[in-house]
Protein backbone atom coordinates (compact mmCIF):
# COMPACT_ATOMS: atom_id res chain seq x y z
CA UNK A 1 0.00 0.00 0.00
CA UNK A 2 2.96 2.36 0.41
CA UNK A 3 3.18 3.25 -3.32
CA UNK A 4 -0.50 4.21 -3.30
CA UNK A 5 -0.06 6.47 -0.26
CA UNK A 6 2.98 8.05 -1.89
CA UNK A 7 1.03 8.69 -5.10
CA UNK A 8 -1.95 10.10 -3.19
CA UNK A 9 0.41 12.49 -1.40
CA UNK A 10 1.91 13.39 -4.78
CA UNK A 11 -1.54 14.15 -6.20
CA UNK A 12 -2.48 16.24 -3.14
CA UNK A 13 0.76 18.24 -3.41
CA UNK A 14 0.12 18.80 -7.12
CA UNK A 15 -3.42 20.01 -6.44
CA UNK A 16 -2.31 22.46 -3.75
CA UNK A 17 0.52 23.71 -5.97
CA UNK A 18 -1.91 24.28 -8.82
CA UNK A 19 -4.32 26.18 -6.60
CA UNK A 20 -1.72 28.59 -5.21
CA UNK A 21 0.27 29.15 -8.43
CA UNK A 22 -0.47 32.13 -10.64
CA UNK A 23 0.00 35.87 -11.07
CA UNK A 24 -2.59 36.72 -8.39
CA UNK A 25 -0.21 35.59 -5.65
CA UNK A 26 -2.55 33.52 -3.47
CA UNK A 27 -0.76 31.50 -0.81
CA UNK A 28 -1.52 28.46 1.31
CA UNK A 29 -3.03 30.70 4.00
CA UNK A 30 -5.38 32.30 1.48
CA UNK A 31 -6.31 28.83 0.27
CA UNK A 32 -7.23 27.75 3.79
CA UNK A 33 -9.33 30.86 4.42
CA UNK A 34 -11.23 30.57 1.15
CA UNK A 35 -11.95 26.86 1.57
CA UNK A 36 -13.11 27.65 5.09
CA UNK A 37 -15.64 30.13 3.76
CA UNK A 38 -13.61 33.32 4.26
CA UNK A 39 -11.46 35.48 2.01
CA UNK A 40 -12.49 38.39 -0.17
CA UNK A 41 -14.68 38.04 -3.25
CA UNK A 42 -11.85 38.57 -5.73
CA UNK A 43 -9.69 35.82 -4.25
CA UNK A 44 -12.64 33.45 -4.07
CA UNK A 45 -13.40 34.10 -7.74
CA UNK A 46 -9.82 33.43 -8.77
CA UNK A 47 -9.51 30.27 -6.72
CA UNK A 48 -12.91 28.66 -7.18
CA UNK A 49 -13.84 29.74 -10.72
CA UNK A 50 -10.47 29.94 -12.48
CA UNK A 51 -7.82 27.84 -10.77
CA UNK A 52 -9.88 25.04 -9.24
CA UNK A 53 -11.48 23.99 -12.58
CA UNK A 54 -8.01 23.88 -14.15
CA UNK A 55 -6.60 21.75 -11.36
CA UNK A 56 -9.52 19.31 -11.54
CA UNK A 57 -9.22 19.16 -15.33
CA UNK A 58 -5.48 18.52 -15.09
CA UNK A 59 -6.05 15.68 -12.62
CA UNK A 60 -8.73 14.07 -14.81
CA UNK A 61 -6.92 14.53 -18.12
CA UNK A 62 -3.59 13.35 -16.73
CA UNK A 63 -5.27 10.32 -15.15
CA UNK A 64 -7.02 9.46 -18.42
CA UNK A 65 -3.78 9.79 -20.40
CA UNK A 66 -1.94 7.62 -17.88
CA UNK A 67 -4.52 4.83 -18.13
CA UNK A 68 -4.76 5.18 -21.91
CA UNK A 69 -0.99 4.88 -22.27
CA UNK A 70 -0.95 1.84 -20.01
CA UNK A 71 -3.66 0.17 -22.08
CA UNK A 72 -1.91 0.80 -25.39
CA UNK A 73 1.41 -0.41 -24.03
CA UNK A 74 -0.31 -3.61 -22.89
CA UNK A 75 -2.30 -4.02 -26.11
CA UNK A 76 0.72 -3.56 -28.37
CA UNK A 77 3.06 -5.29 -25.88
CA UNK A 78 5.42 -2.35 -26.29
CA UNK A 79 6.40 -0.12 -23.33
CA UNK A 80 7.15 2.71 -25.78
CA UNK A 81 3.58 2.95 -27.10
CA UNK A 82 1.52 6.05 -26.30
CA UNK A 83 -2.12 7.16 -26.66
CA UNK A 84 -1.61 9.20 -29.84
CA UNK A 85 0.14 6.44 -31.77
CA UNK A 86 -2.97 5.18 -33.57
CA UNK A 87 -4.34 8.38 -35.08
CA UNK A 88 -6.43 9.79 -32.24
CA UNK A 89 -4.56 13.10 -32.09
CA UNK A 90 -4.45 13.53 -35.87
CA UNK A 91 -8.19 12.91 -36.14
CA UNK A 92 -8.90 15.39 -33.38
CA UNK A 93 -6.59 17.97 -34.96
CA UNK A 94 -8.34 17.56 -38.31
CA UNK A 95 -11.75 18.06 -36.71
CA UNK A 96 -10.53 21.15 -34.87
CA UNK A 97 -8.85 22.63 -37.95
CA UNK A 98 -11.99 22.06 -40.01
CA UNK A 99 -14.00 23.96 -37.41
CA UNK A 100 -11.45 26.79 -37.39
CA UNK A 101 -11.06 27.08 -41.17
CA UNK A 102 -14.79 27.00 -41.89
CA UNK A 103 -15.49 29.51 -39.13
CA UNK A 104 -17.83 27.16 -37.26
CA UNK A 105 -15.73 27.53 -34.11
CA UNK A 106 -16.61 31.24 -33.99
CA UNK A 107 -19.94 30.20 -32.49
CA UNK A 108 -18.02 29.47 -29.29
CA UNK A 109 -19.14 27.12 -26.55
CA UNK A 110 -18.43 23.43 -27.07
CA UNK A 111 -18.16 23.62 -30.88
CA UNK A 112 -14.38 23.19 -31.08
CA UNK A 113 -14.16 20.34 -28.51
CA UNK A 114 -17.05 18.55 -30.21
CA UNK A 115 -15.40 18.91 -33.62
CA UNK A 116 -12.15 17.52 -32.20
CA UNK A 117 -13.99 14.64 -30.53
CA UNK A 118 -15.81 13.81 -33.77
CA UNK A 119 -12.50 13.77 -35.64
CA UNK A 120 -10.96 11.47 -33.03
CA UNK A 121 -13.87 9.03 -33.16
CA UNK A 122 -13.75 8.97 -36.97
CA UNK A 123 -10.02 8.16 -36.92
CA UNK A 124 -10.55 5.48 -34.27
CA UNK A 125 -13.28 3.85 -36.38
CA UNK A 126 -11.14 3.81 -39.53
CA UNK A 127 -8.11 2.29 -37.79
CA UNK A 128 -10.27 -0.29 -36.00
CA UNK A 129 -11.97 -1.42 -39.23
CA UNK A 130 -8.68 -1.69 -41.10
CA UNK A 131 -7.06 -3.69 -38.28
CA UNK A 132 -9.88 -6.24 -38.18
CA UNK A 133 -8.64 -9.10 -40.36
CA UNK A 134 -10.88 -12.17 -40.68
CA UNK A 135 -12.74 -11.25 -37.52
CA UNK A 136 -9.62 -10.77 -35.40
CA UNK A 137 -7.55 -7.71 -34.51
CA UNK A 138 -3.97 -7.97 -35.68
CA UNK A 139 -1.85 -5.64 -33.53
CA UNK A 140 0.78 -5.33 -36.28
CA UNK A 141 -1.85 -4.20 -38.74
CA UNK A 142 -3.26 -1.93 -36.02
CA UNK A 143 0.06 -0.09 -35.70
CA UNK A 144 0.50 0.24 -39.46
CA UNK A 145 -3.09 1.42 -39.90
CA UNK A 146 -2.63 4.01 -37.16
CA UNK A 147 0.63 5.33 -38.63
CA UNK A 148 -0.76 5.53 -42.17
CA UNK A 149 -4.00 7.13 -41.02
CA UNK A 150 -2.07 9.70 -38.99
CA UNK A 151 0.08 10.54 -42.01
CA UNK A 152 -2.98 10.98 -44.23
CA UNK A 153 -4.80 13.13 -41.70
CA UNK A 154 -1.70 15.25 -41.12
CA UNK A 155 -1.51 15.88 -44.86
CA UNK A 156 -5.18 16.94 -44.86
CA UNK A 157 -4.51 19.30 -41.96
CA UNK A 158 -1.58 20.89 -43.78
CA UNK A 159 -3.67 21.34 -46.92
CA UNK A 160 -6.49 23.01 -44.97
CA UNK A 161 -4.10 25.35 -43.19
CA UNK A 162 -2.36 26.32 -46.43
CA UNK A 163 -5.68 27.12 -48.10
CA UNK A 164 -7.35 28.60 -45.02
CA UNK A 165 -7.06 32.03 -43.40
CA UNK A 166 -3.96 33.02 -41.44
CA UNK A 167 -5.92 33.32 -38.19
CA UNK A 168 -6.95 29.67 -38.49
CA UNK A 169 -3.27 28.69 -38.76
CA UNK A 170 -2.42 30.59 -35.58
CA UNK A 171 -5.37 29.17 -33.63
CA UNK A 172 -4.67 25.63 -34.81
CA UNK A 173 -1.01 25.94 -33.85
CA UNK A 174 -1.79 26.96 -30.27
CA UNK A 175 -4.50 24.32 -29.99
CA UNK A 176 -2.07 21.55 -30.95
CA UNK A 177 0.27 22.66 -28.15
CA UNK A 178 -2.37 21.93 -25.51
CA UNK A 179 -3.93 24.25 -22.95
CA UNK A 180 -6.22 24.07 -19.94
CA UNK A 181 -7.15 27.76 -20.10
CA UNK A 182 -10.58 27.09 -21.59
CA UNK A 183 -11.81 24.44 -19.15
CA UNK A 184 -14.82 25.00 -16.92
CA UNK A 185 -16.77 23.11 -14.30
CA UNK A 186 -19.20 21.89 -16.97
CA UNK A 187 -16.28 20.55 -19.01
CA UNK A 188 -14.97 18.79 -15.92
CA UNK A 189 -18.31 17.06 -15.47
CA UNK A 190 -18.04 15.70 -19.01
CA UNK A 191 -14.43 14.65 -18.42
CA UNK A 192 -15.40 12.86 -15.20
CA UNK A 193 -18.30 11.06 -16.88
CA UNK A 194 -15.90 9.72 -19.51
CA UNK A 195 -12.65 9.27 -17.63
CA UNK A 196 -13.71 7.70 -14.34
CA UNK A 197 -16.05 4.92 -15.59
CA UNK A 198 -13.73 4.13 -18.51
CA UNK A 199 -10.77 3.87 -16.15
CA UNK A 200 -12.70 1.57 -13.82
CA UNK A 201 -13.52 -0.68 -16.78
CA UNK A 202 -9.83 -0.63 -17.73
CA UNK A 203 -8.89 -1.75 -14.21
CA UNK A 204 -11.17 -4.78 -14.66
CA UNK A 205 -9.14 -5.76 -17.73
CA UNK A 206 -5.92 -5.92 -15.71
CA UNK A 207 -5.87 -9.68 -15.18
CA UNK A 208 -6.53 -10.39 -18.86
CA UNK A 209 -3.87 -7.85 -19.86
CA UNK A 210 -1.39 -9.66 -17.63
CA UNK A 211 -2.20 -12.86 -19.47
CA UNK A 212 -1.94 -11.11 -22.84
CA UNK A 213 1.59 -9.97 -21.98
CA UNK A 214 2.62 -13.63 -22.14
CA UNK A 215 1.48 -13.86 -25.76
CA UNK A 216 -1.89 -14.45 -27.37
CA UNK A 217 -1.63 -18.24 -27.44
CA UNK A 218 -0.60 -18.41 -23.79
CA UNK A 219 -3.37 -15.98 -22.81
CA UNK A 220 -5.97 -18.09 -24.64
CA UNK A 221 -4.67 -21.22 -22.90
CA UNK A 222 -5.17 -19.44 -19.55
CA UNK A 223 -8.82 -18.81 -20.38
CA UNK A 224 -8.59 -15.20 -21.60
CA UNK A 225 -10.88 -14.10 -24.39
CA UNK A 226 -8.05 -12.57 -26.39
CA UNK A 227 -10.08 -10.79 -29.06
CA UNK A 228 -12.52 -9.28 -26.59
CA UNK A 229 -9.62 -8.08 -24.42
CA UNK A 230 -7.84 -6.47 -27.37
CA UNK A 231 -11.02 -4.79 -28.60
CA UNK A 232 -11.87 -3.51 -25.14
CA UNK A 233 -8.35 -2.17 -24.52
CA UNK A 234 -8.31 -0.43 -27.90
CA UNK A 235 -11.75 1.14 -27.57
CA UNK A 236 -11.32 2.29 -23.96
CA UNK A 237 -7.78 3.58 -24.50
CA UNK A 238 -8.83 5.44 -27.65
CA UNK A 239 -11.89 7.01 -26.04
CA UNK A 240 -9.84 8.19 -23.05
CA UNK A 241 -7.30 9.77 -25.38
CA UNK A 242 -10.02 11.29 -27.57
CA UNK A 243 -11.84 13.05 -24.75
CA UNK A 244 -8.60 14.51 -23.41
CA UNK A 245 -7.62 15.90 -26.81
CA UNK A 246 -11.10 17.33 -27.30
CA UNK A 247 -10.95 19.07 -23.91
CA UNK A 248 -7.39 20.42 -23.87
CA UNK A 249 -5.68 19.81 -27.20
CA UNK A 250 -2.69 17.56 -27.73
CA UNK A 251 -0.64 17.02 -24.56
CA UNK A 252 2.28 14.76 -25.29
CA UNK A 253 4.52 12.49 -23.22
CA UNK A 254 2.18 12.05 -20.23
CA UNK A 255 0.65 8.89 -21.67
CA UNK A 256 4.09 7.61 -22.62
CA UNK A 257 6.26 8.52 -19.64
CA UNK A 258 3.84 7.90 -16.77
CA UNK A 259 2.93 4.22 -17.34
CA UNK A 260 6.48 3.46 -18.45
CA UNK A 261 7.84 5.06 -15.28
CA UNK A 262 5.33 3.22 -13.09
CA UNK A 263 6.34 -0.04 -14.76
CA UNK A 264 10.02 0.55 -14.08
CA UNK A 265 9.43 1.61 -10.47
CA UNK A 266 6.76 -0.85 -9.34
CA UNK A 267 6.58 -3.62 -11.92
CA UNK A 268 4.40 -4.55 -14.85
CA UNK A 269 1.43 -6.13 -13.05
CA UNK A 270 -1.50 -4.26 -14.60
CA UNK A 271 -3.56 -4.68 -11.43
CA UNK A 272 -1.17 -2.14 -9.92
CA UNK A 273 0.13 -0.40 -13.03
CA UNK A 274 -3.19 0.98 -14.28
CA UNK A 275 -4.45 2.45 -10.96
CA UNK A 276 -0.99 3.87 -10.25
CA UNK A 277 -0.83 5.39 -13.73
CA UNK A 278 -4.23 6.96 -13.04
CA UNK A 279 -2.89 8.69 -9.92
CA UNK A 280 0.56 9.50 -11.26
CA UNK A 281 -0.79 10.90 -14.54
CA UNK A 282 -3.11 13.28 -12.72
CA UNK A 283 -0.37 14.52 -10.43
CA UNK A 284 2.14 14.97 -13.24
CA UNK A 285 -0.22 17.02 -15.38
CA UNK A 286 -1.35 19.16 -12.43
CA UNK A 287 2.29 20.02 -11.70
CA UNK A 288 2.88 20.69 -15.41
CA UNK A 289 -0.09 23.07 -15.53
CA UNK A 290 1.22 24.92 -12.48
CA UNK A 291 4.60 25.25 -14.19
CA UNK A 292 2.89 26.54 -17.34
CA UNK A 293 1.21 29.34 -15.36
CA UNK A 294 4.13 30.53 -13.27
CA UNK A 295 6.55 32.05 -12.53
CA UNK A 296 6.13 33.71 -15.91
CA UNK A 297 3.85 36.57 -14.81
CA UNK A 298 0.94 37.15 -17.17
CA UNK A 299 2.50 34.94 -19.89
CA UNK A 300 1.29 31.35 -19.95
CA UNK A 301 3.36 28.64 -21.61
CA UNK A 302 1.37 25.95 -23.49
CA UNK A 303 1.18 22.90 -21.30
CA UNK A 304 2.28 20.64 -24.15
CA UNK A 305 5.59 22.53 -24.23
CA UNK A 306 6.10 21.94 -20.51
CA UNK A 307 5.34 18.21 -20.73
CA UNK A 308 7.74 17.87 -23.67
CA UNK A 309 10.59 19.82 -22.04
CA UNK A 310 10.27 17.82 -18.81
CA UNK A 311 9.11 14.55 -20.33
CA UNK A 312 11.84 13.99 -22.91
CA UNK A 313 14.89 14.03 -20.56
CA UNK A 314 12.92 12.19 -17.87
CA UNK A 315 11.90 9.51 -20.36
CA UNK A 316 15.49 9.17 -21.61
CA UNK A 317 16.58 8.71 -17.99
CA UNK A 318 13.93 6.05 -17.41
CA UNK A 319 14.85 4.35 -20.67
CA UNK A 320 18.53 4.32 -19.73
CA UNK A 321 17.69 2.92 -16.29
CA UNK A 322 15.51 0.21 -17.80
CA UNK A 323 18.10 -0.77 -20.39
CA UNK A 324 20.94 -1.07 -17.87
CA UNK A 325 19.12 -3.31 -15.40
Amino acid sequence: MRPYFALLAFVAAAAVTGLITGPAGLGVGDLGRILGGGGDARDRLILLDIRAPRVVAALLIGAALGVSGGLFQALLRNPLAEPYLLGVSSGAALGAVLALVTGVSAAGGPVLPLAALAGSLAAISVVFRVARVAGTMDTRVLILAGVVTSAFLSACITLLLVLGPAEALRSAYFWTLGSLSGVSWSMNVILAVYAIPASLIAFRLARDLNALSLGEEAAAALGTNVERTKRSAYVIGSLLAAVTVAAAGIIGFVGLVVPHGVRLLWGGDHRRLLPMSFLAGGGVLAFADAAARGPWGVVEIPIGVVTAIVGVPFFLLLLRRGMTR
